[in-house]
């Protein structure tokens, strides 16, 4: 008997909000967003052994947080890809939950576009096969701009995205209190305290290729609509961005996505270093990494 071939692997990396307008709301209830969005260097890892029924184990620090394996969006993404491709090589998925839950990182939509990479791979398949495309959209709303994890603006409930943005690499930390967030209900704080905003928009083309300077400027001008919903429900989201705007060489501190994650951007990877060692001596049960956002 052969040897067991060696897994394909994926990494799948945290999504990070740098900015998040809700524009307006839909007749079925979904918000329209504007966000733009980058990657970080930090995420989760994802194996594939292809061949015999679809099958994912989860270890890593936030395996258990991670719910029932059935419900898996690396399941859904597989299964939804299967159903648009007759005869898909499916195969056993092991995650390495490294990225906490519920967190506004985008973890398990990350972790959905790895799986739908692997698989296009396994079963090669190109990337931009609409197959997978609208595998990715069925999955759920973060998984298109995951897909292929590059800066971008995104625009509806997901599915609209622009082109790929070259924004400059930014030294980030990235913090998590660990308390989650259930997005349903920061939407449903956000209702409650007001309309969506109007008008407004990125000048998409000159972000991309602009200077840390100017992408810092753009940003600075930008929001996240959800944060003081977000701060409102969990406290814990201010003591972040408080905790970031106090480090030496923060230049901006906002929270990603519906939270409770925050993230500071900083002067240069040493300032980022230096602001997340202070972070994490200061709070021993908080989750904070140093990063670059891109």
């Amino acid at each position: 008997m052969g040897a067991e071939p060696a897994p394909l692997t994926e990494t799948a990396p945290a999504k990070v909000n740098l900015t998040l307008r809700v524009v307006g709301r839909r007749p079925d209830g979904y918000h329209e967003l504007e966000s733009l969005v980058a990657f970080a260097r930090v995420g989760d890892r994802l194996d594939f052994t292809p061949g015999g029924p679809l099958e994912l184990a989860v270890d890593g620090p936030f395996a258990p947080a991670a719910g029932n394996l059935a419900d898996n969006l690396v399941v859904k993404a597989a299964r939804e890809l299967a159903r648009r491709a007759p005869g898909l090589l499916l195969g056993r998925f092991v995650l390495s939950k490294e990225l906490p839950v519920a967190a506004g990182l985008g973890g398990g939509s990350a972790d959905a576009a790895a799986a739908l990479r692997l698989l296009a791979r396994a079963n090669a398949l190109a990337l931009d096969d609409a197959r997978l495309a609208a595998a990715a959209r069925a999955t759920g709303a973060d998984v298109p701009v995951c897909l292929d994890p590059r800066a971008r603006v995104m625009r509806g409930i997901g599915e609209i995205l622009c082109a790929p943005l070259m924004l400059p690499p930014l030294p980030a930390v990235l913090v998590n209190p660990g308390v989650p967030l259930a997005t349903k209900d920061v939407f449903a704080g956000f209702a409650r305290a007001g309309a969506a905003k109007p008008g407004g928009g990125f000048d998409v083309a000159a972000l991309s290729g602009a200077s840390v300077d100017s992408t810092l400027a753009a940003l600075a001008a930008g929001a996240n609509d959800l944060e003081p919903a977000a701060a409102m429900l969990c406290p814990a989201v201010g003591e972040g961005l408080a905790a970031l705007a106090a480090t030496p060489g923060c230049r901006l501190a906002r929270m990603s996505g519906s939270g409770a994650t925050c993230f500071g951007i900083y002067a240069s990877e040493g300032a980022a270093a230096g602001g997340a060692s202070a972070i994490a001596d200061a709070h021993s049960g908080w989750w904070v990494r140093p990063t670059m956002l891109a």
